[in-house]
């Protein structure tokens, strides 16, 4: 239950610069996951104590048993692409008003100890026939603090030697 005193630490999205003026809450689990990867460049997820299944990211309740979830756990910063696609054109990125740079890739990774799948910017390397269904990735982190995903600038493939 969502007290006065656990609202403290809940993050808010904003819309960036675009005029959609709103603001919205990304809920208990959603603050934790968020302030784990700022943080500490953590990825958590949530486990359900039916089936055992763990999402990320948390949310709070499991879709196929519908049973509510409170433990919370660390999954890997990498895992495989399960599926991707590159982009080729420019469009005004929503949250920066800016074009963003092509070719970049999008992908979903089944990272490891979670049983979803993650989606994320990805990195195209300049051999673009690197990039395969089943490829590994880890997870690259900004510098910069950020209250959202930007906190991950982007997947990039893992050589095999790592």
């Amino acid at each position: 239950m969502l007290t006065e005193e656990n609202k403290q630490g809940l993050f808010t999205m904003a819309s960036g610069e675009a005029a959609q003026p709103f603001h919205y809450a990304v809920g208990l689990y959603g603050s934790k996951f968020l302030g784990e990867l700022r943080d500490n460049h953590r990825i958590l997820g949530i486990r359900c104590p039916s089936c055992e299944k763990v999402y990320v990211p948390p949310r709070q309740v499991c879709g196929p048993c519908y049973k509510e979830m409170h433990e919370l756990v660390e999954v890997a910063t990498h895992g495989k692409i399960v599926s991707y696609t590159i982009l080729r054109f420019q469009f005004l990125d929503p949250e920066t008003g800016e074009k963003k740079p092509v070719p970049y890739g999008y992908g979903f990774f089944k990272l490891e100890g979670a049983d979803n799948y993650f989606q994320h910017f990805m990195e195209v390397p300049k051999d673009e026939s690197r990039l395969y269904i089943g490829a590994r990735v880890k997870a690259v982190f900004s510098d910069e603090k950020h209250d959202s995903l930007k906190v991950i600038r982007h997947f990039t493939l893992v050589d095999d030697g790592e």
